[in-house]
Protein backbone atom coordinates (compact mmCIF):
# COMPACT_ATOMS: atom_id res chain seq x y z
CA UNK A 1 0.00 0.00 0.00
CA UNK A 2 0.94 3.61 -0.76
CA UNK A 3 -0.40 5.43 2.10
CA UNK A 4 -3.48 6.97 -0.09
CA UNK A 5 -5.79 6.16 3.27
CA UNK A 6 -3.44 8.13 5.56
CA UNK A 7 -2.76 10.64 3.57
CA UNK A 8 -6.72 11.18 3.01
CA UNK A 9 -7.10 11.63 7.06
CA UNK A 10 -4.50 13.95 6.87
CA UNK A 11 -6.35 16.58 5.24
CA UNK A 12 -4.54 15.91 1.84
CA UNK A 13 -6.62 16.97 -1.82
CA UNK A 14 -6.05 13.91 -3.93
CA UNK A 15 -6.56 13.99 -7.06
CA UNK A 16 -7.79 10.53 -9.39
CA UNK A 17 -9.59 9.76 -12.59
CA UNK A 18 -11.90 6.86 -13.48
CA UNK A 19 -10.43 3.75 -15.86
CA UNK A 20 -13.18 2.54 -18.41
CA UNK A 21 -11.62 0.97 -21.01
CA UNK A 22 -10.16 -2.19 -19.08
CA UNK A 23 -6.79 -2.06 -21.00
CA UNK A 24 -3.45 -2.35 -19.21
CA UNK A 25 -1.66 -0.26 -21.23
CA UNK A 26 -3.88 2.97 -20.62
CA UNK A 27 -3.86 2.13 -17.52
CA UNK A 28 -0.14 2.40 -16.83
CA UNK A 29 0.24 5.23 -18.92
CA UNK A 30 -2.30 7.12 -16.76
CA UNK A 31 -1.20 6.06 -13.62
CA UNK A 32 2.12 7.47 -14.50
CA UNK A 33 0.36 11.12 -15.51
CA UNK A 34 0.29 12.31 -11.63
CA UNK A 35 -3.23 11.63 -10.48
CA UNK A 36 -2.59 10.12 -6.76
CA UNK A 37 -5.23 7.29 -7.31
CA UNK A 38 -7.30 5.81 -10.42
CA UNK A 39 -10.42 4.23 -10.37
CA UNK A 40 -10.83 0.68 -11.98
CA UNK A 41 -14.76 0.98 -13.49
CA UNK A 42 -16.74 -2.55 -13.27
CA UNK A 43 -19.79 -0.74 -12.73
CA UNK A 44 -19.85 0.97 -16.44
CA UNK A 45 -16.21 -0.22 -17.71
CA UNK A 46 -16.23 -2.39 -20.49
CA UNK A 47 -13.42 -4.49 -18.45
CA UNK A 48 -13.90 -7.81 -16.37
CA UNK A 49 -12.19 -8.89 -13.04
CA UNK A 50 -9.72 -10.53 -15.42
CA UNK A 51 -8.42 -7.12 -16.71
CA UNK A 52 -8.44 -6.10 -13.06
CA UNK A 53 -5.35 -8.34 -12.37
CA UNK A 54 -3.74 -7.01 -15.77
CA UNK A 55 -4.29 -3.42 -14.77
CA UNK A 56 -3.84 -3.62 -11.18
CA UNK A 57 -0.13 -5.45 -12.48
CA UNK A 58 0.30 -2.12 -15.00
CA UNK A 59 0.17 0.28 -12.26
CA UNK A 60 2.37 -1.60 -9.66
CA UNK A 61 5.50 0.38 -9.70
CA UNK A 62 3.67 3.56 -10.03
CA UNK A 63 2.99 5.83 -7.49
CA UNK A 64 -1.02 5.70 -7.62
CA UNK A 65 -3.37 3.68 -5.40
CA UNK A 66 -6.19 1.45 -7.41
CA UNK A 67 -9.04 1.59 -6.35
CA UNK A 68 -12.09 -0.07 -7.86
CA UNK A 69 -15.75 0.53 -8.27
CA UNK A 70 -17.96 -2.86 -8.26
CA UNK A 71 -21.46 -3.49 -9.39
CA UNK A 72 -23.15 -3.82 -6.20
CA UNK A 73 -22.13 -4.27 -2.42
CA UNK A 74 -22.46 -8.48 -2.38
CA UNK A 75 -19.37 -9.78 -0.77
CA UNK A 76 -18.69 -11.72 -3.54
CA UNK A 77 -17.97 -8.87 -6.05
CA UNK A 78 -16.10 -6.92 -3.40
CA UNK A 79 -13.77 -9.83 -1.86
CA UNK A 80 -13.02 -10.92 -5.19
CA UNK A 81 -11.13 -7.79 -6.21
CA UNK A 82 -9.45 -7.35 -3.30
CA UNK A 83 -7.65 -10.70 -3.57
CA UNK A 84 -6.67 -9.35 -6.82
CA UNK A 85 -4.83 -6.65 -4.97
CA UNK A 86 -7.10 -3.08 -5.05
CA UNK A 87 -6.46 -0.71 -2.34
CA UNK A 88 -10.25 -0.05 -1.59
CA UNK A 89 -13.43 -0.22 -3.02
CA UNK A 90 -16.39 2.44 -4.53
CA UNK A 91 -19.94 1.31 -4.20
CA UNK A 92 -22.34 2.72 -6.18
CA UNK A 93 -25.83 3.48 -5.27
CA UNK A 94 -26.03 2.97 -1.54
CA UNK A 95 -29.35 3.89 -0.29
CA UNK A 96 -29.02 3.33 3.27
CA UNK A 97 -26.61 2.87 6.12
CA UNK A 98 -27.50 -1.03 6.04
CA UNK A 99 -26.20 -1.08 2.72
CA UNK A 100 -23.27 0.63 3.59
CA UNK A 101 -22.47 -1.67 6.46
CA UNK A 102 -22.84 -4.42 4.17
CA UNK A 103 -20.02 -2.72 2.38
CA UNK A 104 -17.31 -2.29 5.11
CA UNK A 105 -18.09 -5.54 6.36
CA UNK A 106 -17.14 -6.80 3.07
CA UNK A 107 -13.91 -5.57 3.14
CA UNK A 108 -12.66 -6.91 6.52
CA UNK A 109 -12.55 -10.57 7.60
CA UNK A 110 -14.36 -11.87 10.38
CA UNK A 111 -14.63 -11.47 13.46
CA UNK A 112 -14.53 -7.61 12.10
CA UNK A 113 -16.53 -8.54 8.78
CA UNK A 114 -17.65 -11.03 6.64
CA UNK A 115 -14.97 -11.22 3.64
CA UNK A 116 -13.94 -14.69 2.59
CA UNK A 117 -10.38 -15.79 3.72
CA UNK A 118 -7.72 -16.81 1.10
CA UNK A 119 -4.34 -16.53 2.16
CA UNK A 120 -2.79 -17.88 -1.64
CA UNK A 121 -3.87 -14.38 -3.43
CA UNK A 122 -1.73 -11.70 -4.72
CA UNK A 123 -2.97 -9.04 -2.39
CA UNK A 124 -0.96 -11.19 0.42
CA UNK A 125 2.41 -11.88 -1.54
CA UNK A 126 0.26 -15.29 -2.01
CA UNK A 127 0.48 -16.37 1.41
CA UNK A 128 3.58 -14.63 2.66
CA UNK A 129 2.41 -11.11 3.97
CA UNK A 130 -0.96 -12.83 5.11
CA UNK A 131 -0.57 -11.56 9.12
CA UNK A 132 0.76 -7.79 8.18
CA UNK A 133 -2.04 -7.72 5.50
CA UNK A 134 -4.70 -8.41 7.95
CA UNK A 135 -3.15 -6.25 10.85
CA UNK A 136 -3.33 -3.40 8.19
CA UNK A 137 -6.62 -3.28 6.66
CA UNK A 138 -7.80 -0.73 8.65
CA UNK A 139 -5.16 1.82 7.68
CA UNK A 140 -4.74 0.76 4.55
CA UNK A 141 -8.42 0.48 2.28
CA UNK A 142 -10.33 2.71 1.48
CA UNK A 143 -13.78 2.28 2.02
CA UNK A 144 -15.97 4.95 -0.42
CA UNK A 145 -19.61 5.10 -1.08
CA UNK A 146 -21.40 6.86 -3.77
CA UNK A 147 -24.22 9.05 -2.60
CA UNK A 148 -26.32 9.14 -5.85
CA UNK A 149 -30.36 8.05 -5.13
CA UNK A 150 -32.46 9.92 -3.60
CA UNK A 151 -33.07 7.41 -0.56
CA UNK A 152 -29.38 8.24 0.05
CA UNK A 153 -30.15 12.19 0.75
CA UNK A 154 -32.62 10.55 3.10
CA UNK A 155 -30.43 8.61 5.21
CA UNK A 156 -26.88 10.58 4.72
CA UNK A 157 -26.62 10.55 8.99
CA UNK A 158 -26.60 7.10 8.88
CA UNK A 159 -24.36 6.38 6.12
CA UNK A 160 -21.82 9.16 7.27
CA UNK A 161 -21.90 7.48 10.78
CA UNK A 162 -20.75 3.69 9.73
CA UNK A 163 -17.66 2.97 10.84
CA UNK A 164 -14.97 2.31 8.40
CA UNK A 165 -16.71 4.74 5.32
CA UNK A 166 -13.70 6.77 4.87
CA UNK A 167 -15.31 8.92 2.16
CA UNK A 168 -18.91 10.04 0.66
CA UNK A 169 -18.81 9.97 -3.12
CA UNK A 170 -21.29 12.66 -5.01
CA UNK A 171 -21.96 11.19 -8.57
CA UNK A 172 -23.54 14.40 -9.88
CA UNK A 173 -24.82 12.11 -13.26
CA UNK A 174 -27.21 9.54 -11.27
CA UNK A 175 -27.76 11.89 -8.58
CA UNK A 176 -28.95 14.99 -10.86
CA UNK A 177 -30.66 12.10 -12.77
CA UNK A 178 -32.53 11.05 -9.57
CA UNK A 179 -33.54 14.93 -8.67
CA UNK A 180 -35.21 15.20 -12.21
CA UNK A 181 -32.65 17.95 -13.22
CA UNK A 182 -30.30 15.84 -15.10
CA UNK A 183 -26.92 17.73 -16.17
CA UNK A 184 -27.79 20.83 -14.15
CA UNK A 185 -25.43 21.10 -11.53
CA UNK A 186 -26.12 24.48 -11.20
CA UNK A 187 -29.79 24.27 -10.01
CA UNK A 188 -30.53 24.77 -6.64
CA UNK A 189 -32.16 21.38 -5.98
CA UNK A 190 -28.26 19.70 -6.99
CA UNK A 191 -26.49 22.32 -5.21
CA UNK A 192 -28.85 21.88 -1.82
CA UNK A 193 -28.19 18.04 -1.95
CA UNK A 194 -24.61 18.31 -2.07
CA UNK A 195 -24.89 20.78 0.67
CA UNK A 196 -26.48 18.23 2.45
CA UNK A 197 -23.93 15.56 2.04
CA UNK A 198 -21.10 17.58 2.93
CA UNK A 199 -22.56 18.25 6.22
CA UNK A 200 -23.45 14.72 6.86
CA UNK A 201 -19.70 14.15 5.89
CA UNK A 202 -18.75 16.84 8.18
CA UNK A 203 -20.34 16.50 11.17
CA UNK A 204 -19.11 12.57 10.81
CA UNK A 205 -15.14 13.58 10.29
CA UNK A 206 -15.75 12.03 6.78
CA UNK A 207 -14.23 12.89 3.74
CA UNK A 208 -16.17 14.09 0.59
CA UNK A 209 -15.27 13.39 -2.36
CA UNK A 210 -17.27 14.42 -6.38
CA UNK A 211 -16.38 13.41 -10.32
CA UNK A 212 -16.31 16.77 -11.84
CA UNK A 213 -17.20 17.05 -15.11
CA UNK A 214 -15.02 19.86 -15.52
CA UNK A 215 -11.92 20.71 -13.95
CA UNK A 216 -12.55 24.32 -13.88
CA UNK A 217 -14.99 23.48 -10.92
CA UNK A 218 -12.09 22.69 -8.48
CA UNK A 219 -11.64 25.61 -6.37
CA UNK A 220 -15.45 25.62 -6.25
CA UNK A 221 -15.63 22.37 -4.30
CA UNK A 222 -12.89 22.81 -2.90
CA UNK A 223 -13.98 25.64 -1.16
CA UNK A 224 -16.85 23.50 0.15
CA UNK A 225 -14.74 21.16 2.04
CA UNK A 226 -14.23 18.80 -1.04
CA UNK A 227 -11.11 16.57 -0.84
CA UNK A 228 -11.30 13.62 -3.06
CA UNK A 229 -11.76 14.68 -6.10
CA UNK A 230 -11.96 12.57 -9.62
CA UNK A 231 -12.19 14.21 -13.36
CA UNK A 232 -12.55 12.41 -16.58
CA UNK A 233 -11.82 9.30 -17.76
CA UNK A 234 -9.60 7.03 -20.11
CA UNK A 235 -12.18 7.21 -22.93
CA UNK A 236 -12.36 11.05 -22.53
CA UNK A 237 -8.51 11.94 -22.60
CA UNK A 238 -8.40 9.20 -25.83
CA UNK A 239 -11.77 10.90 -27.09
CA UNK A 240 -10.22 14.21 -26.86
CA UNK A 241 -6.95 13.94 -27.75
CA UNK A 242 -7.34 12.30 -31.26
CA UNK A 243 -10.20 14.77 -31.58
CA UNK A 244 -7.76 17.48 -31.15
CA UNK A 245 -5.35 16.10 -33.26
CA UNK A 246 -7.67 15.20 -35.95
CA UNK A 247 -9.75 18.51 -36.35
CA UNK A 248 -5.87 20.35 -36.29
CA UNK A 249 -4.76 18.54 -39.48
CA UNK A 250 -7.92 18.69 -41.64
CA UNK A 251 -7.72 22.39 -40.60
CA UNK A 252 -4.54 22.54 -42.14
CA UNK A 253 -6.26 20.45 -44.98
CA UNK A 254 -8.66 22.77 -45.59
CA UNK A 255 -6.04 25.81 -45.75
CA UNK A 256 -4.32 24.50 -48.21
CA UNK A 257 -7.11 23.16 -50.21
CA UNK A 258 -8.33 26.58 -50.57
CA UNK A 259 -5.23 27.81 -51.31
CA UNK A 260 -4.65 25.58 -54.42
CA UNK A 261 -7.93 26.34 -55.46
CA UNK A 262 -7.50 30.45 -55.86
Amino acid sequence: MKGLKQRLRNGEVLIGTFLSLGNSLTTEIIAQAGFDWVLIDLEHGIGSEQDVLHQLQAIEHTNVEAIVRVESYQRQRIHRVLDLGAHGIMCPRIDNAEEAEQVIKALHYPTKGIRGVAKMVRATGFGANFNQYNHDLADNLLGIIQVETTESLNNLDGIANIAGVDVLFIGPADLSMALGIFGQLDHPIFINAVKDIITAATKANKAIGILLFDPQDFKKYYDQGVRFFACGTDTLFLSNGAKEVAADLLKQKSEISSGNSL
